[in-house]
């Protein structure tokens, strides 16, 4: 059975945007950025809600030029060999190649696609992560922790969730950034 692993690169204080909507501070550097091609990697599909989804197409057509570092344009390939499903009841047709657009969100729909793939899924979006942990459907939480304070905004993890979590792999980056690999306990 394949994971469900929601991965995120908030703020120190645990935010995936501030309160103006930006993200620009969670830009990875190099470095960074090869690590999550690496985590990236064996994800087989995508889980977005519409926002992400508009935010994540922009890996659609891969970076180029010469001044476009190799980090990115593995990135664009990794993300384009995956297949994308979007949760939008508002989405018309998808924009992206190996996308589909799913009206709702269902725990039984994403039970049975873990169910059913051989490739881990990956959900992106911290709106979407938050019903998904919610209903139990989380297997793994990978932060990706940036040395900045924002001080508000969209929240990386929901208000009001209890899970008990297990260490799994902690790693440092130059620039200050650290990853944080759980496994979310399946007892809640």
């Amino acid at each position: 059975m394949a994971k469900l692993i929601y991965s995120t690169i908030p703020s120190l204080d645990l935010y995936v945007e501030d309160e103006y909507g930006d993200f620009e501070w969670a830009a990875p550097d190099a470095e960074v950025h090869g690590f999550v091609n690496e985590l990236e990697r064996p994800i087989g599909t995508y889980l977005y809600g519409r926002r992400m989804y508009e935010t994540m197409r922009f890996w659609e057509i891969p970076p180029s030029g010469d001044d476009e570092p190799g980090v990115s344009r593995e990135y664009a390939e990794i993300w384009g060999k995956a297949e994308k499903i979007v949760y939008s009841r508002s989405l018309g047709s998808p924009t992206t190649a190996r996308t589909r657009v799913e009206r709702e969100f269902t725990p039984d729909g994403v039970r049975h696609l873990k169910e059913s793939s051989e490739a881990d899924l990956s959900i992106g979006g911290a709106s979407l992560a938050a019903v998904a942990l919610a209903a139990g459907l989380v297997d793994e939480i990978r932060l990706l922790i940036v040395p900045v304070i924002v001080g508000g905004g969209k929240q990386a993890l929901p208000d009001g969730l209890r899970r008990r979590l297990t260490l799994l792999d902690e790693s440092r980056f130059a620039g200050g950034t650290v990853h944080l690999r759980y496994a979310v306990d399946s007892d809640g």
